[in-house]
């Protein structure tokens, strides 16, 4: 039983709740940790910055939210998506320093892609803004969507696609689709050229946006979990201007955090 006339450490009581805070709201801003805690941002940060050094927490790139470290609850089943992004985190900031456009870290979902992660406030190019969180892309029409297509087993990319088959679609157009999709497969990594005419999701943003993009699969196992892609836009480096400067440093990237994710199973 705790001695009641033994103080209590105040410094690590008011870390403690900074912790507890985290966890409860499992995503939360500085300035909504000031107002839940009323300690000033300053200790704040000192309190975030060590609790992160233990392990605890972490920062995401996306919108500079703190959240709790995810525990590997179970070990031999594929990472949930929150130990996704935490993995990835680090590795795209690397990522940032080495290729001169931002990127977006995505997760499928029963009929698209869901970006859970980007680097792109690094840039802080109006012109390459991506995300934020949350938003969903096509699985047809983007580079990132077109990455997870060509990784995933034949099984899983033929449900998929008749998921997203229209109604009036023609042999020839899924053909022209499963062509594509090839093709990434066999160079190793996507791009949003050519356009395909389904009207999925992303389709019309992606006529009139003016940017270009790439993508790779992410696998933990052999299989894929995710993709991470760089965009950039289409007036400043042709494809093959930014693949051949940056598609080594993609490809690593996403080595590296298909490794460490493998490395959260036995």
């Amino acid at each position: 039983m705790l001695d009641r006339k033994v103080k209590t450490v105040r410094a690590l009581e008011r870390g403690l709740d900074v912790l507890l805070e985290v966890q409860a709201r499992r995503a939360v801003s500085l300035h909504e940790l000031h107002q839940a805690t009323g300690l000033p941002k300053a200790t704040l940060l000192r309190m975030l910055m060590t609790l992160g050094r233990k392990g605890l927490v972490w920062q995401r790139l996306a919108d500079g939210a703190y959240l709790p470290h995810v525990e590997e609850l179970v070990r031999t089943a594929n990472a949930t998506v929150e130990q996704i992004a935490e993995v990835a985190s680090p590795h795209m900031k690397a990522l940032s320093e080495k290729a001169a456009w931002p990127s977006v870290l995505a997760v499928p979902r029963l009929d698209h892609m869901e970006i859970i992660e980007t680097n792109s406030p690094l840039f802080r190019l109006d012109a390459a803004t991506l995300g934020p969180v949350g938003v969903k892309l096509s699985y047809i029409h983007t580079a990132t969507g077109r990455a997870y297509l060509s990784a995933c087993d034949p099984a899983e990319r033929d449900a998929i696609i008749a998921r997203l088959r229209p109604a009036d679609a023609t042999d020839a157009s899924e053909a022209e689709l499963r062509a594509i999709i090839d093709q990434a497969r066999e160079r190793g990594y996507s791009v949003r050229e050519p356009v395909h005419p389904w009207p999925d999701r992303s389709r019309q943003l992606v006529l009139r946006d003016g940017r270009r993009s790439m993508g790779v699969a992410i696998l933990q196992r052999g299989a894929p979990v995710a993709t991470i892609n760089v965009t950039w836009p289409g007036k400043r480096a042709t494809d093959e201007q930014v693949v051949q400067r940056h598609l080594a440093a993609l490809r690593a990237t996403a080595e590296a955090i298909g490794s460490d994710l493998s490395g959260l199973v036995e």
